[in-house]
């Protein structure tokens, strides 16, 4: 198993920025590939970003691209968010993934393992 803490959300005023965290743990593995969901109140879940498992190739859905930046740290085993230029339309409970494969996914059924989510209110 494989588990996944995420920190660091919390309030912030529009065009403001936050750094979200995720610690795995467990029988994880620096070649599995990581991501950022996220999912608004009475929205799907959706993508946000991944980074494969060496950290080269990086994708980002396209609410994210110019804003968001996704890095690893794999030496902390630990997946970071950095958003910058929140808008209202951020808010949401942001979810960390990992699958057991070293490329990354926009598709979450394509994730074997799940964060708890942490949340993010962008104040407008």
């Amino acid at each position: 198993q494989v588990q996944l803490v995420e920190s660091g959300g919390g309030l912030v005023q529009a065009g403001g920025s936050l750094r979200l965290s995720c610690a795995a743990s467990g029988r994880t593995s620096s070649s599995y590939a990581m991501a950022w969901f996220r999912r608004a109140l009475g929205k799907e879940r959706e993508f946000v970003a991944s980074i494969s498992g060496n950290g080269i190739i990086i994708d980002y859905a396209d609410s994210a691209k110019g804003r968001f930046t996704i890095s690893r740290d794999n030496a902390k085993q630990t997946v970071y968010l950095q958003m910058n230029s929140l808008k209202f339309e951020d808010t949401a409970v942001y979810y960390c993934a990992t699958r057991r494969s070293p490329a990354g996914s926009r598709e979450i059924r394509q994730y074997d393992y799940w964060g708890l989510g942490t949340q993010v209110t962008v104040s407008a």
